[in-house]
């Protein structure tokens, strides 16, 4: 890569131009921008759970009283008409409202589902961590089973609704559910052990953290003169931190073909990595990343000793 190329004008985490970097780690401004995302879900989710809150301890409560001083009332049942006592029923406006309320949750519980996961992929957490990474890579969905469980319960156990509002306020309220909960749901959730193998695997293979991306795409890329970012949107050139912090989430897997593109040398187990990095980025961490291994030891653009064995 030529040094004419664009390059991002942010703080570089490898330090000066070709020093390896220790381990990946986000940009400040990723990371700045992850907690400004992850803020305004939370504001979303509490502003989802009062309506919650809301729904159940007053929509839920209104009534209004039918049949006094021995007037009709029409058996909806029957269709009958029939002389009784006073009877509470669920007024049509309160229904009406505990709909729209129900669509509200879902939307709150969605759209902060969704800046959640955005965070996630800027600064996400360890699968090391088993506890953290699953709550922080699923809590969108917890938030939406929060949001929607006790009211869906309480509708179906609100004795003054007729069967009509309380099948569709019933179905309505599982279907939003059921889709908040999806959508909560991260099936693919990154990870800084994906994130670090990626970043290893650039650096053993160019001899430092400096790889290329275009506008559009989903992922980078180990020289400027390949197909895939030949579309005439502007080639920045950075950092994998800064490739994640502007939504590119991995290395590309046709590296190979790309090193060859650009006249750079390939190592001659390019397959077995290939392997280990799609396992690794599949969420198989644990996978052990090969080192590359060069036709002439002169083609290594870098020297990287193995570290002692722990004792």
């Amino acid at each position: 890569m030529t040094e004419d190329n664009n390059r991002t004008d942010r703080s570089r985490s490898t330090g000066e131009a070709g020093e390896p970097a220790a381990g990946w780690t986000p940009t400040a401004q990723a990371r700045s921008k992850a907690t400004t995302f992850r803020w305004i879900a939370v504001a979303l989710w509490v502003v989802a759970i009062a309506a919650e809150a809301v729904a159940i301890f007053w929509v839920l409560r209104q009534r209004v009283v039918v049949g006094e001083d021995g007037t009709y009332v029409r058996d909806t049942d029957t269709g009958l008409l029939e002389s009784q006592n006073a009877t509470a029923q669920f007024p049509q406006w309160a229904f009406i409202t505990l709909l729209v309320m129900l669509v509200v949750i879902a939307a709150l519980s969605i759209t902060g589902s969704i800046l959640w996961k955005k965070a996630n992929r800027l600064d996400p957490a360890r699968k090391s961590d088993k506890v953290r990474f699953f709550v922080q890579n699923q809590l969108g969905a917890i938030i939406a089973i929060v949001a929607f469980l006790p009211l869906i319960i309480l509708i179906f156990l609100n004795k003054d609704m007729d069967k009509g509002q309380k099948a569709t306020a019933g179905v309505v309220g599982i279907v939003l559910a059921a889709l908040a909960v999806v959508l909560g749901i991260d099936f693919d959730p990154p990870s800084v052990e994906q994130y670090t193998a990626d970043q290893s695997t650039v650096i053993q293979l160019l001899g430092k953290d400096e790889v290329v991306w275009v506008a559009g795409g989903a992922v980078y890329h180990v020289c400027d003169e390949v197909s895939d970012i030949q579309t005439g949107s502007e080639k920045l050139t950075g950092t994998t931190a800064e490739a994640v912090e502007a939504g590119k989430i991995r290395l590309t897997l046709k590296f190979a073909s790309e090193l060859r593109t650009c006249g750079l040398a390939v190592p001659e187990n390019a397959d077995e990595i290939t392997e280990a990095l799609r396992a690794i980025q599949s969420g198989q961490v644990d996978t052990p990343l090969p080192a590359p291994v060069w036709a002439d030891p002169a083609d290594a653009p870098i020297q990287v000793e193995d570290a002692a064995p722990a004792e």
